[in-house]
Parts: structure tokens; C-alpha cells; sequence
């Protein structure tokens, strides 16, 4: 950096002191701080920030849906979700969850919201409530309930009066329940601000002038409800006044427009800590140190003042509540993973982020900003004020580290990261430098199910064409439509007579909009094919077949892994069996769309509901048989509870698709056959919640519609294990702890303590090295490094170990830049 430069920037930061000195600020004089604090429970905003109470504010937030945990689970969550550094927990409401039924509403158990929301305050935390209706979230038909669809003359989400009226009386009842409760802000409660729908701008244009009609109309009845709190809409840039727009993303620092009027703060509503996992794709996480980036260049270049993780805890898909090919496991890799457990080094480096931000929180709510290039990928922002000022310095750089001056000090960038800098001087926090513990998950079996006699199989009957079916006509019924998204199954029957005229083989011909087809003839399985989250539209099943003389039974069973979640006119969406035909080589097809179809919603052992400790004695079981790797099997055994309070998991890497019920409950669905392009299951553990579970024997059921070997399925508890930690002597101390020179903090899980000490060197270890074993030592190593560590954490919770020569008995090699490296085990 030139001298020029260097000069440039520091007339830039005394320029702006002087002209906030000379003109004073309306938000930072003592006669402003008195106004704030005399007014109390209002949630205003200006251009820079929510304001509580007279006061602009900081404010990081994190998205768990109580759903997709149990009541049991939140106060944990919440706890954790506070210690790692935040203000507000973020929540959509579910609209088919809470009305299920028109008119029938359900607010009990997991749907429990006002629990949800009293259990936030009562930890001192602030609540972001996304009403929507409409919340996509990768749940079933976006959140909006099924009976919409048999609402006449009804479109969604646009300028209909039907949509509108039944939008207009959910929200009304979901904010009169907050209001009755006593939730919102000026009431004394949590809620601070509020959603009106979710991502609308994505499918407005698809309505024409129905879709900015609609904007206006949706924000002027929200408003119109008076809750005392701002509402917002995200990803919409036209957001009517006073509604906010917010964004949504992965890098809003870089893709945010903007607040569309000065008077509104810039608000990220989504910061994606992962993408959501589907069937047949690899989990795609995101490194702590990009999260990081991310958010601090949202604060640093579009003057933000509200973070929200989407998700910070992500959870489980119970039931059939999933959206299209989505996993039951949802946003494992965010800040706390799907059992709650802290996922590391992600919810550390995020908290030491939140305490740098946090401690310059006055000149970013309050002080003059300027900003300044130093190169063409590194820039610098500043906020100012009379007293206090906090400099970002940006390296874009993904590969080099930048050597900048700033003020009278020199700086180096680590590649891709931004330094922040408190008084414009002292470096505070770098993104791209992870300081704090990793940890590695470890699934422990403690109970192999492979005792034949303890289990037992119910064969689904594969029906042919009952007179008691019902839904019968000369066409092929629409999937979601005959069976109101009840069940993701709908057989499709006939019958066929066949007469013996050449030879040449067979071919039975099926398209379907769906995502699975079996396909079988006479009871005989035929066949299946499925479709992908990617490659949408029809699945299309070309077998072999052979026909009797005479009549033959053709059975179709057509499934849904989920139904949609998102875009326009989702009422008009159709699904199911489209074309059947069957043809003989050289000659036509018979087609068979328009002949006579019967159909049976649901199988047998749901309707029966054999999955329940009840309905279970409604099944004929019968001893485990070679029919046990044959589609559509029921199998039932039970498991003891494990010891302890360790999350709980089965193992299903055995089986092929289908779903799984603990003692009645849902824990989702399945589809380990379903490989991703490393060949392995997107997902094999799946999550028993405690609170399913009995102190006895507890029921196991599976329908199983591909094939598997239950032999093999485990009970397993999910732990950390390992942690590991590794930090330079030059590494910035944290702002969280009592030590005033980088030290290397460890910290097993609640209930665990440290029991060995892996691997532990002072000196230039292999870095990244988490393996035991003097490979990972470098050049350079102190030999007392494993007996201090030792000392210092074996038997304890936590533990933290200085990084510095004299700690271990001296420098064992001068000149050479040193690092303490850990490895310790938890049990």
C-alpha cells in the first residue's frame, strides 16, 4: 500500500470524527440517549436498525422451527442457541399443521406455539415470527393446508378473494392468539417484528396484475391487525411502506440491493449455514469461516443490524412433513445439528463473531460510515463516532494473503477474510482464522437388531380390482386430489384379457408424474422406477412382462416423497399415473388411459394403522421369511431404551425406502437406496427423540416397499466424541475468555468429561492432524506438551491451555513460529 494511501485512510477516519463532532448525531447525544430510555415496549425502526425501547440495536438471530424438535428439546436448544451469541430465535407458523382440518385447529404437542414462544422469553431472547401463511421451508405444499384445493374458484397467493379471505383468517387467528397470550413487544412479550408471506417476488411476475395487487393487499392487512411491531417481507424489493424488505441467501453482503427507502434497516432474514439435504445428493455444508465472512460483510457494506441463520438449528422432518425428495434430517450442519448437539467449529466462531460485532456495537449503530479500496480485492469500511470507531478490512482474495496499511499499523489478510478491527486499531476477530474447538460426531451402536425371532413381517396385500374400491371411472384420477395428501401412496387397478396372437415379447409401458412407480401383474412384481429432486416431471417404466390367457390384474402403485413446496399456482399441480399402454413387438400399443380404472388410497397397514402399539394386534405377523427383501413388507420388533441422555438413532443403511414408526410416532421417511454420486446414502441415521421413547420395551415398525434386511439395523446414541483444537501463538485472544494471549479452549458435551489426551504437541504440528501417533508431530515439539495438557483437562468438562513458551517449560525451538495442537477424547 502506498503512503498516499495510507494517509488517504487516515484523513478518511478523522474527516468523518470531525463532521460527526461538528454536526453532532441525532441517535448518539445525551439528550437522545435520555429520550430512549424514557420510552419503554415500542419496536420502531429507522435506516439503520430496529429500535426497543428508544434504543437501535444489534441483533443476531437463528431460525429453529418447533415442529421439527419436541417441547422436551426446546429449553436446551434455546439455551445453547443463547450462549452461542444470540437475540432473537426465528420461527415460521405452520398453517397445515395448525389447521389440518378446515376450521379444526391443532396447537398441542410439537405445534405447541405458544409454549414455543413463552420458553424463548423466558430465556431473555426475542422472537422473529414469519406468520407467511405461505413458508416454502421445504415442508409439504409450502406450509398451506390441503383443503385449499377444494376451496371453489380458488388461486393462490395472488389477487383472489377466496386465497385472501382464508389467508386474511389464519393470520387474524394467529395474532390474536399472540396477542391474547400477551406475546407481542409492546405487551411485555418477545415478538419483536413479524412476515407477511415469503419470497413472493420469485413467482409474482407468473400472476401478472394480480401479483402487485396482492402485495398491497397482504401488507395492508397486516398492518391493519395493529400488532405493535414492524412486519417485513423478504425478498421483496417493492415491500409496500412500512414494510421492510429483507433478503435472503447465501452472500446478501454482495447480492442485497438494499433497504428500498432510507428510513428502513437492512434486515437478512435467511443466512443459509447449509443447503437443505435431498434424496440422492451429498450433504453440501458450509465452513464456519465462509458463514462468517458472509455476515460480517453484510454488516461492514450494506450497514446491517440483523442476522438470522436459516437454520441455526435445523431439526428432524417427522411424519410425511417433508417437501419433495427432501431428507427427514434437516439442516444438520447448521450452528446446532439435527439432535441439538453444538456443531463445531460453526457455533464457536460464530459466537466469537457475535462478541466482536456486539463490542462495536456503538459506532455501527450510531457512527458515520466511509469506506476505502486498497487493491482490487481488498477494501476497508469504517464506522465512526465522537469516542468509538470499528474498521472492517476485506480481503477477496480466495488464494493470497494482502498486506495492507492501516492508520499506523500493518495488516495481514488472511485469503478470503475480513479483519475487524475495535478503535480502528486493535485486530479483534478474523474470519478467516478458526481459533475455537472442532469436534467429530460419533455414532456408538448399543443394540444390534439382528435377533430373527424378535422379529416379525406383515406382507401389504397387493390388491387387483375389489368391488369395494370406491374411486373407479374411465380415466386415471389425479394423485394428490384422490388421496388429499393423506398418504403418499394411491394404487392404480385394472384388469386386462389378454389373448395369445404371435409371438414376441411383451412390454408394459407407464408414465406418471410422480417420484416412485412399482409396477406388478398378477401379484408378481414387475418393477419400479423413481424420479429426482432435479430432473422433475414424468417417470416413465418400460419392463418385460408376461400375461396369462385371459384376464390378467394389473396393479400400479403410485408414490409421493412429499408433495411440493413452492411456485405459482400450486393448486393445479397434478400428479400420478398419466399413460398405460401394453405392446408387443411390430405391433401398436394398446392404450389403456381411458378403460376402466379402480383405485385404493393408502396400503392396508396404514389404514389399519399397524404401526401403532394398537393397531399393531390388527396385523396378521408371521415369522421372518426369505419374503423379507421382496417390496412392500411390514416389519415389526422392539428395543430397549438406551442408557443415558444421548441423542438416538437407528441405523437404516440396510433397508431400501419406505417409513419408520417408534411406539406410533413417525420419524419419517426413508430412501437409504436412494445413493448419492459417492455412492452412499444421503442420509442412514435417523433420530429417535427421548421423548418417544419408552422406559420398556419400545415398538419398532417399518414399511418397507423396496427391500431390506431389518437383520442389521442398530440402535445407536450420537456423541462428540472428539475435540480437537489447534492455535498460533500469534492468533488473535478471544473476546470471551479470561486469558489475554491465545490459548487453546476444549469443552466436551453436557454429562461428559475428558477422559484421554490423543495427541497434544507444542511446537509446528501437522496441522489439521487428528489422528494419534508421533506422525503428527512436527520439526519442532516440546516434550512436556502431553503431560501439561494432560495436567490441565483430563478428568474436567473444560479445560483451556495457554499457547506460550513458558508453559511448557521453555521455546523448544526459537525462531520457528509455534501452534498448540489437542486431541482429546470425551466419555
Amino acid at each position: 500500500m502506498t503512503g498516499g494511501a495510507t494517509v488517504a485512510v487516515v484523513m478518511m477516519v478523522l474527516a468523518a470524527l470531525a463532521a460527526l463532532a461538528s454536526a453532532g448525531r441525532a441517535w448518539g447525544t445525551e439528550e437522545a440517549r435520555g429520550n430512549r430510555t424514557a420510552a419503554r415496549r415500542e419496536v420502531t425502526y429507522d435506516g439503520r436498525a430496529l429500535i426497543l425501547d428508544g434504543s437501535r440495536r444489534m441483533l443476531f438471530s437463528g431460525d429453529m422451527h418447533y415442529p421439527r424438535s419436541t417441547p422436551e428439546m426446546w429449553p436446551g436448544l434455546i439455551a445453547k442457541a443463547k450462549k452461542g451469541g444470540l437475540d432473537v430465535i426465528q420461527t415460521y407458523v405452520f398453517w397445515n399443521a395448525h389447521e389440518p382440518v378446515q376450521g379444526q385447529y391443532n396447537f398441542d404437542g410439537r405445534y405447541d406455539l405458544v409454549k414455543f414462544i413463552r420458553e424463548i422469553h423466558a430465556q431473555g431472547l426475542y422472537v422473529s415470527l414469519r406468520v407467511g401463511p405461505f413458508v416454502e421451508s421445504e415442508w409439504k405444499y409450502g406450509g398451506l393446508p390441503f383443503w385449499l384445493r377444494g376451496i371453489p374458484n380458488i388461486t393462490f397467493r395472488c389477487d383472489n378473494e377466496p386465497f385472501k379471505r382464508h389467508m386474511q383468517n389464519f393470520v387474524t387467528k394467529i395474532v390474536n392468539l399472540m396477542r391474547d397470550e400477551h406475546l407481542f413487544y409492546p405487551q411485555g412479550g418477545p415478538i419483536i417484528i413479524s412476515q407477511i408471506e415469503n419470497e413472493y417476488k420469485l413467482v409474482e411476475a407468473a400472476f401478472h396484475s394480480k401479483g402487485p395487487s396482492y402485495v398491497h393487499w397482504a401488507a395492508a392487512m397486516a398492518i391493519n391487525l395493529q400488532t405493535g411491531v414492524p412486519w417485513m417481507m423478504c425478498k421483496q424489493d417493492d415491500a409496500p411502506d412500512p414494510i421492510i424488505n429483507t433478503c435472503n441467501g447465501l452472500i446478501c453482503g454482495e447480492t442485497f440491493l438494499g433497504p428500498n427507502s432510507p428510513n428502513k434497516p437492512a434486515l437478512w432474514t435467511e443466512n443459509w449455514t447449509s443447503r437443505y439435504p435431498v434424496y440422492g445428493q451429498d450433504q453440501r455444508y458450509r465452513s464456519a469461516a465462509d458463514l462468517a465472512f458472509a455476515l460480517a460483510l453484510f454488516i461492514a457494506r450494506k450497514k446491517g443490524s440483523f442476522v438470522n441463520y436459516y437454520m441455526y438449528h435445523g431439526g428432524t422432518n417427522f411424519g410425511r412433513f417433508a417437501s419433495s425428495y427432501v431428507t427427514t434430517s434437516y439442516y444438520d450442519g447448521a450452528p446446532l445439528d439435527e439432535y441439538g448437539l453444538i456443531w463445531q467449529p460453526t457455533w464457536a466462531h460464530l459466537r466469537e463473531l457475535h462478541a466482536a460485532v456486539k463490542q462495536s456495537a456503538e459506532p455501527l449503530l450510531w457512527g458515520t460510515y466511509s469506506n476505502h479500496s486498497f487493491g482490487q480485492q481488498q477494501e476497508g469500511h469504517v464506522f465512526a463516532t465522537e469516542s468509538e470507531c470499528v474498521a472492517f478490512l476485506i480481503n477477496f482474495d480466495k488464494h493470497k494473503i494482502s498486506t495492507i496499511k492501516f492508520g499506523e499499523e500493518v495488516f495481514q489478510l488472511a485469503p478470503k477474510s475480513i479483519s475487524i478491527l475495535s478503535q480502528c486499531r486493535e485486530l479483534v476477530f478474523e474470519t478467516g482464522k478458526i481459533n475455537v474447538q472442532h469436534g467429530l460426531r460419533t455414532a456408538q451402536v448399543v443394540q444390534s437388531l439382528n435377533h430373527v425371532d424378535r422379529w416379525k413381517i406383515f406382507k401389504e396385500p397387493i390388491p387387483t380390482v375389489p368391488s369395494k374400491i370406491s374411486h373407479g371411472g374411465n380415466q386415471l384420477y389425479e394423485h394428490l386430489s384422490t388421496t388429499k395428501d393423506e398418504t403418499d401412496y394411491l394404487w392404480y387397478l385394472t384388469t386386462y384379457n389378454y389373448r395369445r396372437n404371435g409371438n414376441g415379447q411383451l412390454v408394459l409401458h407407464v408414465e406418471a408424474h410422480a417420484h416412485i412407480l412399482h409396477a406388478f401383474i398378477n401379484n408378481d412384481y414387475v418393477g419400479l422406477v423413481h424420479g429426482s429432486h432435479d430432473q422433475r416431471g414424468n417417470i416413465v417404466l418400460k419392463e418385460p412382462i408376461s400375461l396369462r390367457e385371459g384376464r390378467n390384474f394389473i396393479s400400479l402403485l403410485c408414490v409421493m416423497v412429499g408433495s411440493p413446496d413452492s411456485g405459482a399456482y400450486m393448486e393445479r399441480r397434478v400428479f400420478g399415473v398419466r399413460k398405460v399402454s401394453i405392446k408387443r413387438r411390430q405391433q401398436r400399443p394398446h392404450f389403456m388411459d381411458n378403460e376402466m380404472w379402480k383405485h385404493q388410497v393408502g396400503l392396508s397397514g396404514e389404514i389399519n394403522k399397524i404401526y401403532t402399539p394398537e393397531g399393531s394386534t390388527r396385523a396378521e405377523w408371521t415369522a421372518l421369511d426369505r419374503s423379507m427383501h421382496l417390496p412392500l413388507i411390514w416389519y415389526k420388533t422392539t428395543f430397549d431404551t438406551p442408557w443415558g441422555n444421548d441423542p438416538v438413532t437407528l441405523n437404516l443403511s440396510s433397508m431400501g425406502k419406505g417409513e419408520v414408526w417408534i411406539n406410533g410416532e413417525s420419524i419419517g421417511r426413508y430412501w437409504v437406496s436412494f445413493k448419492t454420486p459417492s455412492g452412499q446414502p444421503s442420509q442412514s441415521l435417523y433420530h429417535i427423540p427421548q421423548y418417544f421413547l419408552k422406559t420398556g420395551d419400545n415398538l419398532l415398525v417399518l414399511m418397507e416397499e423396496i427391500g431390506g434386511d431389518p437383520l442389521q439395523i442398530t440402535v445407536n446414541t450420537m456423541s462428540i466424541a472428539r475435540v480437537y483444537g489447534n492455535v498460533s501463538e500469534f492468533s488473535t485472544p478471544s473476546l470471551l475468555s479470561r486469558e489475554n494471549h491465545p490459548s487453546v479452549h476444549l469443552r466436551c458435551q453436557k454429562g461428559k468429561r475428558i477422559t484421554d489426551i490423543e495427541f497434544a504437541s507444542y511446537g509446528n504440528p501437522v496441522e489439521d492432524c487428528r489422528e494419534s501417533g508421533q506422525s503428527c508431530h512436527g520439526s519442532c515439539h516440546a516434550e512436556m506438551s502431553e503431560f501439561i495438557v494432560k495436567n490441565a483437562c483430563l478428568g474436567r468438562r473444560k479445560c483451556v491451555v495457554p499457547v506460550r513458551a513458558a508453559k511448557f517449560g521453555g521455546d523448544p525451538c526459537p525462531g520457528i513460529a509455534k501452534s498448540l495442537s489437542v486431541v482429546a477424547i470425551c466419555g
